[in-house]
């Protein structure tokens, strides 16, 4: 039973490393928004013919 909780605790502290990194990225991290344009080929509006 000891190895199963510190098992647990184990993952526990993984679980809150990875949710700390995943806040402070989004806290701390300022992204820059830019324009983005993507031509789409006309083939890719037309229905397949059967």
């Amino acid at each position: 039973m000891p190895s199963l909780f510190r098992f647990l605790v184990f993952v526990g502290l993984l679980g809150g490393l990875a949710y700390g990194a995943v806040f402070s990225l989004a806290t701390f991290v300022q992204s820059k928004p830019r324009e983005i344009i993507v031509t789409v080929p006309q083939d890719k509006f037309l229905k397949p013919q059967r």
